[in-house]
């Protein structure tokens, strides 16, 4: 049986994490980057900083953690169990940070998808997804 986290351990675990340049962002930028597409980073200026940018397109894609911000489909978007008081409200408030930042992107007239972290299983199902919202 493993052995228990300690809270210090944990915290240390979760510090660790990025926001950006993240495993699942970057298997996105290398298959869009290979199917010919171009884009900018994090642009600062457009609501909830996309992780891809295509302005002529007028369109972006956020990539998503499934835990961090609580895919429904997924195993992986749960609550955990212990601390829930600081979970539950902490992940809700990304949820609402994520739909805020959609509604004011299509407010400005900006199309926006999302690539969830278990999407990258299937590379090919996620390419032809993704060409058909860049190209539609």
């Amino acid at each position: 049986m493993a052995d228990k986290l300690t809270p210090e351990r944990r915290s240390e675990n979760m510090r660790r994490i990025r926001s950006k340049d993240t495993k699942p962002e970057l298997i996105v930028r290398r298959m869009l980057h290979g199917l010919g597409y171009r884009y900018r980073l994090h642009r600062r200026d457009l609501p909830g900083k996309p992780d891809l940018v295509f302005g002529p397109r007028r369109k972006v894609i956020f990539v998503h953690g499934c835990f961090w911000h609580q895919h429904a489909e997924c195993r992986e978007g749960r609550t955990p169990g212990s601390n829930t008081g600081y979970w539950a409200p902490k992940l809700a408030r990304n949820v609402e940070r994520d739909e805020a930042a959609r509604i004011a992107l299509d407010g400005m007239g900006w199309s926006s998808a999302t690539v969830w972290e278990c999407e990258i299983a299937d590379l090919d199902a996620l390419a032809a997804r993704l060409r058909a919202f860049l190209d539609g």
